[in-house]
């Protein structure tokens, strides 16, 4: 069984050819020459306050622009979506609400940032901390090694001095 759609019903455009015995060489459809003739009044309209005076050359470019515009409107309206579906998707579209793209604040700065004078160090647990070092020393306990004091020597090392940031002074290079 083959059921029959409506499609071909839509696919009639209404067109108007012309007068009757002498058409046009083009088809347009109603709302294309209703469309055309607001786009051709208000390209009129913009040519003169642009101050270009009405003549046959400012008048055809008019023409030209018009059909342009029109084209371009007419190709996206359809029997799914009439001439006043689109104006008021077009004019919700420019009236929508935007997000404000105004930034806060000013220049730059790296004046709130604090610097510490130590290197942050990882906290161990005791758990992770014992298994971790047998693990590395494959089972028996390292040599008791004194540890330096968890302050800064008075002279920073070249690896400290590589990893100083440009431009903030910290109490080695003052």
């Amino acid at each position: 069984m083959r059921i029959r759609t409506d499609d071909e019903v839509y696919r009639v455009d209404a067109v108007w050819l012309g007068p009757p015995k002498a058409t046009f060489p083009w088809r347009a459809r109603y709302v294309a020459w209703g469309v055309g003739i607001v786009v051709f009044l208000l390209v009129l309209a913009v040519e003169r306050r642009m101050n270009i005076g009405f003549g046959f050359f400012s008048t055809a470019w008019a023409v030209v622009i018009t059909v342009a515009l029109t084209r371009i409107i007419c190709s996206r309206i359809s029997h799914e979506r009439p001439l006043s579906a689109v104006m008021v998707m077009w004019l919700r579209e420019l009236t929508a609400p935007r997000k404000t793209a105004s930034g806060r604040g000013g220049a730059a700065s790296a004046a709130k940032i604090r610097v510490h004078a130590d290197r942050p160090r990882p906290r161990r647990s005791k758990q992770s901390g014992q298994s971790g070092q047998a693990r590395r020393s494959g089972g028996r306990r390292p040599a008791d090694r004194s540890r330096k004091p968890a302050g800064r020597s008075g002279t920073p090392s070249r690896r400290t001095r590589s990893k100083e940031v440009r431009g903030v002074r910290s109490r080695a290079r003052s």
